[in-house]
C-alpha cells in the first residue's frame, strides 16, 4: 500500500484497553485459576439455590433408608448420595452445608478485612500510641495458635454458628490490619500522598480515598486466600463440637458425627471431607490467579 502524499505514513494507535478487561486476559492464562473459579462458581450457585437444587430436606430422616450406600455402590437414584446414620439424605446435607461454609467463609472476610482496613490505615496515619496499641494487641493474637485461640473464644462465648464467626474473626484479623499497615506506610512517602498533604486533603479523605485505593490488589488477594482459611478454621470447630449444633448440616459437624462410620459406612465420612477439600483447593487456585494477575511482575509469559 502506498505512503499518503507527501511520503507521511500514519501509523494507526490499537485502542486502550479497560483495566477490567486486561484483568480478566491475565486471570485467564492460569488455567488452574480458571478451573478454581468455575468450580467455586458451581459451588456457590448451589449454596444459592440450595431449596430448588437438593432432592431433600437437610433435617428430613426416612428411617426405612438408614445408611443407604450411595447410587454407585448399589443405592437407589432416591438418595443419589446414600443416607447418614438417622437416614438424612447425605446430598442434600452437603448442598446445604455449601450455604453454611459459605456464609462463615464471607462473613469473616468481609469483617476482618473492614476491621483491618480500619485499623491497619489508623496504625499507619496516626502512628505513636494507637499504633503501638494496637499491634502489640495483634502480636498477642498472633502468638497463641488459631486453631486454640478460636476454641478458647468460642468455649467462652458458646458454641454457636455466630460465635463460630466470631472466633474465626478474631483469629484471622491480624494478618489484615498487618496487610493495610505496611500497605499504607508504603504510601505514604510517594509523591501523591505528598501532594495531596500540600493541596490540604483531610486526614480520612487522604487515608480512604487517596491511599487506600492503591493498597487493594494485595488486601484482595489474601481475602480470596482467608476464605478458604476460615471454611477450614470452621470445618475444625464443628468437628470438634464446638461449631454449628446438630441438625445443621455444617461440614465440619457432619464429619464429626459420621467418624464412627468410616468402617462400615464410609461415604459419611469421605463425602463432607471431599466436600471441603474440592472447595478449599478450588479457593487457593482462585486466590492465585488473582495474585498473578493483580501483580504485573508476577504475571506469567
Amino acid at each position: 500500500m502506498a505512503p499518503p502524499t507527501g511520503g507521511i505514513v500514519i501509523e494507526s494507535v490499537p485502542p486502550e484497553v479497560s483495566s477490567l478487561r486486561a484483568f480478566w486476559s491475565a486471570f485467564r492464562e492460569n488455567r488452574g485459576a480458571l478451573l478454581g473459579l468455575i468450580v467455586v462458581a458451581f459451588i456457590a450457585f448451589l449454596a444459592l439455590f440450595a431449596p430448588f437444587v437438593a432432592p431433600h430436606s437437610p433435617i428430613e430422616q426416612f428411617r426405612q433408608h438408614v445408611q443407604q450406600p450411595p447410587i454407585w455402590a448399589g443405592g437407589s437414584w432416591a438418595f443419589p448420595f446414600g443416607t447418614d446414620a438417622v437416614g438424612r439424605d447425605v446430598l442434600s446435607r452437603l448442598i446445604y452445608g455449601a450455604r453454611i461454609s459459605l456464609g462463615i467463609g464471607l462473613s469473616v472476610m468481609v469483617v476482618s478485612v473492614t476491621l483491618g482496613i480500619v485499623l491497619g490505615l489508623a496504625s499507619a496515619f496516626l502512628r505513636g500510641v494507637v499504633e503501638s496499641v494496637v499491634m502489640r494487641v495483634m502480636d498477642l493474637v498472633v502468638a497463641i495458635p488459631s486453631l486454640v485461640l478460636a476454641i478458647l473464644i468460642v468455649a467462652v462465648l458458646g458454641p454457636s454458628l455466630v460465635n463460630t464467626i466470631i472466633a474465626v474473626t478474631v483469629v484471622y484479623l491480624p494478618r489484615y490490619v498487618r496487610l493495610v499497615r505496611a500497605a499504607a506506610i508504603a504510601e505514604l512517602s510517594k509523591e501523591y500522598v505528598v501532594a495531596a498533604r500540600v493541596a490540604g486533603v483531610g486526614k480520612l479523605r487522604l487515608m480512604f480515598v487517596t491511599v487506600l485505593p492503591n493498597c487493594l490488589a494485595p488486601l484482595i488477594v489474601q481475602a480470596a486466600l482467608g476464605i478458604s482459611d476460615a471454611i477450614l478454621e470452621a470445618a475444625a470447630l464443628g468437628f470438634l463440637g464446638l461449631g454449628a449444633q446438630p441438625p445443621t448440616p455444617e461440614w465440619g459437624a457432619m464429619l464429626a458425627d459420621s467418624r464412627e462410620f468410616i468402617r462400615s459406612a464410609p461415604w459419611i465420612v469421605t463425602l463432607p471431607g471431599l466436600a471441603i477439600l474440592v472447595t478449599v483447593v478450588a479457593i487457593n487456585l482462585m486466590g492465585d490467579g488473582l495474585r498473578d494477575a493483580l501483580d504485573p511482575k508476577l504475571r506469567r509469559s
